[in-house]
């Protein structure tokens, strides 16, 4: 397990979870990594850790380039498990190392490991000097959690900060040329709408205070390290924090008795005769997070179900939920549904569309099967509303 160098004297030296498929509720396909940066400099230091069944891995490469027990400091760069992880044992082997980390951050590891650590605080604007490097720190509060910030190391041009403009994916390479820009782009387009998407003003703001600093490679917490499409990813997080969507719709829905599903498709049809893009997910082959990611851009947003015991099937109801808490907004939402007798799933769907602040077209809902002549009324008010 080699360490890669990335930048001369800094080397990339976190651990590959090839095995992961699951992100707290985010379906990760293609696994992850943990990024670790290690600086040998005057000062020796690593920037981040990784998850704890990962320390191993990440000791090995640490190794090939340095005995650990010389790291001079820890860069805490935010305090989630998946980062601070490896701190306790890489602790024991490097007991004098001084963890550096925001206010937050060290409220947040002290919670959380319950170890009275030598912690040195720094705030936007500090730095370090580490002999021919110096470290300068960037706090960037809930990008994701209170704790978060970047640091940048001057004459590398390096930015590192953390969980931004990172992605889930496990791969040898490291680079966002070797991987290619389509599966890069991608995979930073379903990490940012299932992870950052409700923080849009906070990701504006840590973009702002990063504009002034001279960056020719991003090392980014997860996936590969960003050298050749730099200003390409932050015009895509600029887009994304703005809420700029686009002419397209998402029709997520699930069915019992497949009506709700015509319906569905119905709608599919009034967004092609409009000219505009639409993708039918159904939520029985669809996972959530891969549904957000459509979402991301998209400008309408219709959710379907039937009715069940008064209420929308769970699979729509655990969607809803799941793209209420990263709050989209500038959406156009619509509720539809088939019913047999009561039809509460339609009310139910379109009061949480309303509640996520969306213009809302007006619902649809048939009962039973709908027929040709349901359906074409269906098309006819839809169109009307899209007016």
């Amino acid at each position: 397990m080699k360490a890669i160098e990335i930048k001369k004297n800094i080397y990339w030296v976190g651990g590959i979870d090839w095995d992961l498929r699951d992100f707290h509720g985010y379906l990760t396909q293609k696994g992850s990594t943990y990024n670790s940066y290690l600086i040998v400099d005057e000062k020796i230091v690593l920037v981040d850790t990784v998850k704890h069944y990962l320390v191993d891995e990440m000791l090995e490469r640490i190794t090939n380039i340095i005995d650990p027990s010389k790291i001079d400091y820890i860069v805490s760069n935010h305090v989630e498990m998946d980062h601070s992880g490896g701190l306790p044992k890489l602790l024991k082997i490097c007991p004098n190392a001084t963890i550096i980390t925001s206010p937050n951050g060290k409220k947040g590891l002290k919670s959380h490991f319950k170890e009275d650590w030598n912690f040195k605080v720094v705030n936007t604007g500090d730095s370090i000097n580490i002999g021919k490097n110096d470290l300068q720190f960037v706090l960037m509060p809930m990008v994701h959690w209170p704790d978060s910030m970047a640091t940048y190391i001057n004459n590398a041009k390096l930015l590192l900060p953390n969980d931004a403009f990172g992605q889930h994916v496990a791969s040898t390479t490291r680079f966002d040329d070797e991987i290619g820009w389509s599966i890069a782009s991608a995979e930073a387009a379903k990490y940012y709408a299932n992870i950052v998407l409700s923080y849009g003003s906070q990701v504006k703001k840590a973009l702002d205070a990063v504009s002034g600093l001279e960056i020719d490679m991003i090392g980014p917490s997860h996936g590969i390290i960003w050298r050749s499409h730099i200003n390409d990813i932050i015009e895509l997080y600029k887009k994304w924090a703005d809420n700029i969507v686009e002419e397209k719709a998402v029709i997520a829905y699930d069915t019992m008795w497949d009506s709700t599903d015509m319906l569905a498709k119905a709608i599919l049809n009034v967004f092609e005769d409009k000219g505009i893009t639409a993708q039918l997910m159904s939520l029985k082959t669809n996972h959530i997070s891969d549904v957000m990611t459509q979402l991301l851009t998209a400008k309408y947003i219709c959710v379907g179900s039937p009715t069940l015991n008064n209420n929308m099937l769970p699979s729509v109801a655990a969607f809803l939920t799941y793209m209420k808490g990263l709050a989209p907004k500038k959406r156009v939402g619509l509720a539809f549904g088939s019913y047999g007798w009561g039809g509460q799933s339609i009310g139910e769907i379109d009061g949480i569309l309303k509640n996520c602040g969306f213009e809302m077209l007006e619902p649809i809902k048939a009962q039973y099967i709908p027929d040709d002549e349901t359906l074409k009324q269906i098309k006819e008010k839809l169109t009307g509303g899209l007016k």
